[in-house]
C-alpha cells in the first residue's frame, strides 16, 4: 500500500483576511505579514526533501508556495502543481462581504448570529450546506459539492506520487480544518487555521491519518 507523507500549509495572511472579510474562490495578495508567514513556514521546511509541491490554484497559495520553496536547497527541482480541488469552499454570493455579517445572515436560519454559535452548535459540515441554503444565488459549496471536489484533488496528489515521496500543499484554513474535523476531530478545538501553519498527514491508498496540526512551531530536521 502506497503512503505520502503531505505537509499542508496555509497561506500566508492576504488583505482581505485583514480587513475581516469572507475568502473563498475570490482572491487577494498577500499583506507583508503575509509573505512573512510563509517565509517562516519555508524556514520551518527547508530540511524536507519534497517530492514535488502542490497548491491551490489561488494567488494566494501559489504566492505562499513559491516563498516557501525558495528556502528549500533542493527548489529548482522540485516540480510544482495547482489543484483548483485543493481551493478554499465556496462562499458564492457571500464572497467578499464582511464576515461577520455573513455569519449572522446565515445564522438566521436557525436563531444564531455568529460563527462561533453557528459552528459550536452544528459543526463544520452542517454549516456549509447553511450558507449553501442561505446564498441566494446558489453557488456556495453545500458540504457533499465541498468533500467531491476536495476527495477528487486527493485521488490526483496519490495517482501523481509513489510510495514514500514527501509532498507540500498549500491550501486554505477551512480546507485544511475540515480534514482534521473529518479525520482526527479532536484535534479540532474549534480554533481557525493559523496562517502559514503546518499541517502534517499521512495519506494511503483508502485513508488519511494525521500527525499534527495547526503549528507554528515545527521545524523538520
Amino acid at each position: 500500500m502506497k503512503t505520502i507523507t503531505a505537509y499542508f500549509v496555509r497561506h500566508g495572511q492576504t488583505m482581505l483576511n485583514h480587513y475581516n472579510k469572507v475568502q473563498g474562490w475570490i482572491d487577494s495578495p498577500l499583506t507583508e505579514k503575509g509573505i512573512a508567514d510563509a517565509k517562516r513556514a519555508g524556514q520551518q521546511l527547508k530540511a524536507i526533501d519534497f517530492n514535488a509541491a502542490y497548491s491551490s490554484d489561488s494567488g494566494r497559495a501559489i504566492q505562499t508556495a513559491n516563498q516557501i520553496l525558495k528556502a528549500n536547497p533542493d527548489n529548482i527541482n522540485i516540480i510544482s502543481y495547482q489543484y483548483p480541488e485543493f481551493r478554499e469552499q465556496s462562499h458564492g454570493y457571500f464572497e467578499g462581504e464582511n464576515l461577520e455579517q455573513m455569519w449572522q445572515f446565515v445564522g438566521e436560519q436557525v436563531k444564531l448570529t455568529s460563527e462561533s454559535a453557528v459552528l459550536g452548535t452544528y459543526g463544520l459540515e452542517k454549516a456549509r450546506d447553511l450558507i449553501h441554503k442561505a446564498d441566494l444565488y446558489g453557488d456556495a459549496e453545500s458540504n457533499d459539492m465541498f468533500w467531491k471536489r476536495l476527495d477528487r484533488g486527493f485521488d490526483k496528489l496519490r495517482a501523481n506520487s509513489s510510495d514514500g515521496d514527501q509532498v507540500l500543499v498549500v491550501s486554505h484554513g477551512m480546507t485544511i480544518r475540515s480534514i482534521i474535523d473529518r479525520y482526527a476531530p479532536d484535534l479540532d478545538e474549534g480554533v481557525a487555521t493559523i496562517n502559514g501553519s503546518i499541517t502534517k498527514l499521512e495519506i494511503t491508498d483508502d485513508d488519511i491519518k494525521v500527525d499534527f496540526f495547526n503549528k507554528i512551531d515545527f521545524v523538520a530536521k
